[in-house]
């Protein structure tokens, strides 16, 4: 993957989570659903844009083995 995709994917977290937390609150404020009750929205949210985030963070490739020693 590039570079770019991560850079993307790590602007957008902030922006997703304000919305996020604006769209729980106004479903708060419409009597919809209370907020203490859907607080747990925002750790999924958190934890997928974590895992878009490693999706596209590049690879780095394993360090080579020490001097005299032979790879397996």
């Amino acid at each position: 993957m590039n570079s770019r995709a991560a850079l993307f994917a790590q602007a957008i977290r902030g922006p997703i989570l304000l919305i996020t937390v604006g769209v729980l609150f106004a479903m708060h404020q419409a009597g919809v659903l209370a907020f203490y009750r859907s607080w747990p929205l925002i750790l999924i949210v958190v934890g997928v844009m974590k895992l878009v985030e490693r999706m596209y963070v590049p690879q780095v490739p394993p360090p080579p083995p020490p001097f005299g020693e032979r790879p397996q």
